[in-house]
């Protein structure tokens, strides 16, 4: 596919409208749907809108959307005029926001109503330079024109810019879990090859599925899970546009009755903590539950197989290689390991020198496969370090057994020495938030007071227990049972939260600071 021609919005929004699917919800929001027919009537009419505001094929168009119907509308209507979308998390400040204005030289915004004060507040002294295009309200707000608005009144366009597969056609900013976002450039083909590989491949996800995300549609899980994947069979997606608590998602669980689920693993932990959470407070068609962002630790998936006789597939992705390319298989789940390389990846463990390590040993995770981004946009350096040939660096450290599944141990800059053998953080939160009074943990590198690093941890305890020096003693026993003597936290600090990217990532950065 790298030399031909070729539009990502005609493979998925076209293709669908003209066939089978054409009068079939694509997405419900909780107000509104579309059929895959009413979908390209907008898709096409966004190119015309958007050019008669100024956007230039190849120009970014910054997406500050809440997962509606119109995200959608304008991610594909963008991609088909040959322009470039970027959706924004929509949980960031107005300084990352400026940062991001700034550093994407945008000229449009489609924001969300809800949005709108915290983009006219990054934007400051830049506005008027940048347009602004207001989604989901009835009414344009002063300086702004409303998308509503410009689509009813824009033709649609006939045919879809003429791209080839390597074009760049949509950026993702990085989460940021150490420091200011990187914007990730991804071409055409790399839709397609994620829903080919793992969407169909590993979920067998097929037209008759009901999605649902929690995991929203800014950050890279959540764009294959909401809109690539059901969109590649013509299935139906549902969209919630408020923050994903264990109410709001099993309300929406209820009302739409999905087949297939999407979250992190945090949530998947909240869940099980809240104890109206059960099978028939949620979908009784659910055949499949999905988990990335963050390694699943053990006991959850286990937990979370047993209450709702679901399985839980967990596995490995980034916003560089744009959906997961580690992972497990339906019926074939190994919890406490991200799986196997996903058909058409490859994956390997390289030491510090650049060797492959074997088995059992720990190596930085680096892979192969289609759906690689382009680089980094305006940062070479970085670009360089992770991008080097066909192969990507991950910057996380795992472990291969002998039949091929790879366990996270850690980032490579969150990893650390006790006594010259390398601690995993990953390993020993998993085995603190496996006490019954633990509902999370974070750990990272403290001297003592002889300079040696040792384990940190800060725990999130469950509700009803309490900090005391019988429980970090609990606490300290229970790890060095699990996992080693070694191992085990000196120190253990009781918290009210962890600090989180958007994504649900820990930013153990913040608590080593």
């Amino acid at each position: 596919m790298s030399s031909q021609r070729y539009n990502a919005a005609v493979e998925f929004v076209d293709t669908n409208a003209s066939g089978p699917p054409g009068g079939k919800v694509a997405f419900r929001d909780r107000t509104r749907e579309l059929t895959y027919g009413q979908l390209e009537d907008r898709v096409a009419r966004v190119g015309p809108a958007l050019g008669q505001l100024g956007v230039r094929r190849e120009e970014r168009v910054l997406m500050l959307m809440l997962d509606t119907v119109d995200f959608p509308v304008v991610f594909w209507g963008a991609i088909r005029a040959g322009m470039v979308p970027v959706p924004l998390n929509t949980l960031l400040g107005a300084d990352q926001y400026r940062y991001i204005l700034e550093d994407s030289r945008a000229g449009l915004v489609v924001v969300s109503g809800a949005l709108l004060p915290v983009l006219r507040e990054a934007l400051g002294d830049m506005t008027g330079a940048v347009t602004i295009v207001v989604a989901g309200e009835t009414e344009a707000p002063a300086g702004t024109s409303l998308l509503s608005s410009l689509l009813d009144a824009a033709a649609p366009a006939e045919a879809a810019a003429d791209t080839c597969a390597d074009d760049v056609a949509f950026w993702l900013y990085s989460s940021g879990s150490t420091g200011m976002p990187k914007g990730v450039k991804h071409v055409h083909s790399s839709l397609a090859a994620t829903a080919r590989a793992f969407g169909q491949g590993v979920l067998e996800i097929r037209a008759g599925d009901v999605v649902f995300s929690a995991a929203k549609l800014f950050f890279a899980y959540g764009l294959g899970n909401s809109m690539t994947f059901p969109m590649s069979v013509g299935a139906t997606s549902i969209l919630l546009d408020e923050r994903p608590t264990p109410q709001s998602v099993f309300a929406t669980m209820k009302r739409e009755q999905p087949t297939i689920f999407f979250g992190v693993p945090t949530l998947y932990a909240a869940i099980l903590a809240d104890a109206s959470c059960t099978p028939a407070s949620g979908s009784r068609r659910l055949r499949l539950c999905v988990s990335a962002g963050e390694a699943l630790p053990e006991h959850i998936g286990r937990a979370w197989a047993e209450r709702f006789g679901v399985e839980v597939v967990d596995g490995l992705g980034s916003t560089e290689m744009l959906h997961i390319f580690v992972s497990n298989t339906p019926g074939a789940v190994r919890y406490g390991t991200s799986g196997t390389p996903v058909p058409g990846y490859e994956a390997k463990l390289l030491d510090e020198d650049g060797a492959e390590v074997g088995a059992g040993e720990i190596g930085e995770l680096v892979v192969s496969g289609p759906s690689a981004a382009e680089g980094y946009w305006n940062q070479r350096e970085k670009s360089r370090h992770t991008f080097e040939g066909r192969w990507t660096r991950t910057g996380d450290k795992y472990t291969r057994d002998s039949d091929g599944y790879y366990t996270y141990c850690g980032r490579t800059d969150d990893m650390f020495k006790v006594s010259g053998i390398w601690v995993s953080p990953f390993e020993v939160e998993s085995a603190l938030a496996s006490h019954p009074a633990v509902l999370e943990a974070a750990v990272v590198p403290q001297e003592d007071a002889d300079r040696l690093l040792k384990p940190k941890a800060y725990v999130v305890l469950r509700e009803g227990a309490s900090g005391s020096a019988a429980l970090e003693q609990s606490l300290k026993d229970h790890v060095k049972a699990a996992i080693g003597m070694w191992k085990y936290p000196r120190w253990i600090e009781v918290v009210d939260t962890l600090p989180r990217t958007a994504t649900g990532k820990i930013q153990r950065f913040k608590l080593r600071e």
